[in-house]
């Protein structure tokens, strides 16, 4: 794996952890996913295996997806195919689970948003770095 890819995917990642920290804050869509979600505050008890695993996770998916789109995309590839990504396979799958489980479309809207935005910031980050 070349360094640029993980360089890439790096930035991806903590692009993607900068914009959950706000998406799920209380200045955007926190209280009202807490609510939808039924996320005690208990849930955030462990701060290194939470916020830990979501980069590690989120970088995979960055890896994962730097495999798809090549070495060196072109920008505006990068970021079309992150946010194709984002909608179809990301927020698309958590979708029919939501589907399946009765959840509430608004908690569908905000975690699918999120999926969205998440790896338009990757494709990003490949466009520039990879």
């Amino acid at each position: 794996m070349e360094v640029s890819t993980l360089i890439a995917a790096l930035a991806g990642s903590a692009a993607a952890m900068v914009l959950g920290g706000v998406w799920y804050s209380p200045v955007l869509f926190g209280s009202a996913w807490q609510r939808l979600a039924s996320v005690p505050e208990s849930a955030q008890a462990n701060p290194v295996l939470t916020y830990g695993g979501a980069f590690a996770l989120i970088f995979v998916g960055a890896i994962v997806f730097g495999a798809f789109i090549g070495t060196s995309p072109d920008v505006g590839f990068a970021v079309s195919a992150g946010l194709g990504a984002g909608f179809a396979w990301a927020s698309g799958s958590l979708w029919i689970s939501y589907i399946f489980e009765g959840r509430p479309l608004r908690l569908g809207l905000i975690n699918g948003g999120f999926h969205f935005l998440q790896y338009g910031l990757v494709g990003l980050a490949f466009g520039l770095l990879g």
